[in-house]
């Protein structure tokens, strides 16, 4: 691989910038993770954020780099990535993550990852260096991981209701606002496994193709303590406005139901974590919710909510690659 010429100040400011998407994906994504714990009332919310930003640190201990794999060399070829690359990767996917915010929008901190990178590179050198195969197989994803959580969550729910059928509602609230507490934070876990290691990716992506790195070698244990840290610190700082939407606008979710979506969320998200799949935790968790609704009946579902959230899902891509290639050139105009 060829290194492009960069200077250390450079590198230092776009791993910054890395870290601060970092950041934003937590504070953005905070609300997979704590939206049905905080709307079902078996947590305040400033505990709900403590538990799982703890839980987004403590994935460092449990997952491999798979994913931070995949980003960093499987979706671009790394030796037409250079520092106007990188920056018009993050430049489009932090500035999609501010709006849909703004919005309240439940969109996905991946898949606006994956469209900046691959609109930058559109940009630089065509569709030469684009690795199909994992493009294709993250798009595959966009659709898999809602239908996964959907149908988890739903089964889930139908399995508990009959196996409680002779419970009072009282004791079987009592037992899932405890059970509630393991299901956060397995999904906390599994949010911050994919998640954080997308910036570990775009770093190791950036050592490598800076020559900071070679191939072959070990990534410095600094990139994974920081990274970590960084969604984990985001997490905690939180983003309400999308817990609304998720923990209110799309169903009313009970104790049950809400660790009924978190379990099937968590169990989709360990899945892809262990297969090096960059997934969204917003699809997983909003089809997990959208399971738990449907299995008590259809119209438990606000549809028309949900119709606006997948055309977010729709957009993030291409209005990132978008965002991406204006930033790659003006990242060629600033360097």
């Amino acid at each position: 691989m060829e290194a492009f010429h960069a200077s250390l100040a450079v590198i230092a400011f776009l791993i910054a910038l890395t870290i601060v998407f970092d950041f934003l994906n937590g504070f953005h994504d905070a609300a997979n993770s704590i939206a049905t714990v905080v709307t079902t009332g078996v947590l305040k919310p400033h505990q709900a954020v403590i538990w799982a930003a703890f839980f987004n640190f403590a994935a460092i201990f449990v997952f491999h780099l798979s994913v931070a794999s995949t980003i960093g060399t499987g979706i671009v070829n790394p030796a037409f990535v250079d520092q106007y690359v990188i920056f018009g990767a993050l430049v489009g996917a932090i500035s999609w993550n501010i709006l849909t915010w703004y919005f309240g929008i439940p969109s996905s901190s991946s898949h606006a990852l994956i469209g900046g990178i691959v609109g930058a590179t559109l940009a630089k050198a065509g569709t030469g260096p684009l690795i199909w195969h994992g493009i294709g197989k993250t798009l595959a994803f966009i659709v898999i991981s809602p239908l996964l959580g959907l149908l988890l969550g739903s089964v889930m729910m139908l399995a508990i209701s009959w196996v409680c059928i002779r419970q009072t509602p009282s004791r079987a609230d009592r037992w899932f606002r405890r059970l509630q507490l393991v299901s956060a934070g397995a999904y906390s876990l599994g949010h911050g496994g994919n998640d954080a290691q997308k910036a570990i990716g775009i770093i190791w992506l950036l050592l490598l193709s800076g020559g900071y790195l070679q191939q072959g070698e070990a990534l410095p244990g600094w990139v994974i303590v920081v990274s970590y840290g960084a969604i984990g610190l985001g997490t905690l700082f939180g983003g309400w406005r999308i817990v609304r939407t998720l923990g209110r606008g799309i169903t009313k979710l009970k104790p049950v139901g809400g660790f009924c979506a978190e379990t099937g969320g968590a169990i989709s998200l360990f899945a892809a974590s262990m297969l090096g799949i960059p997934v969204s935790t917003t699809h997983t968790i909003t089809g997990a919710i959208i399971g738990v609704g449907s299995a008590h009946r259809v119209s438990a579902v606000r549809w028309g909510l949900a119709r606006n959230i997948v055309w977010a899902w729709i957009l993030t891509i291409p209005c990132c690659g978008l965002i991406a290639a204006a930033s790659w050139w003006v990242g060629r105009q600033l360097f």
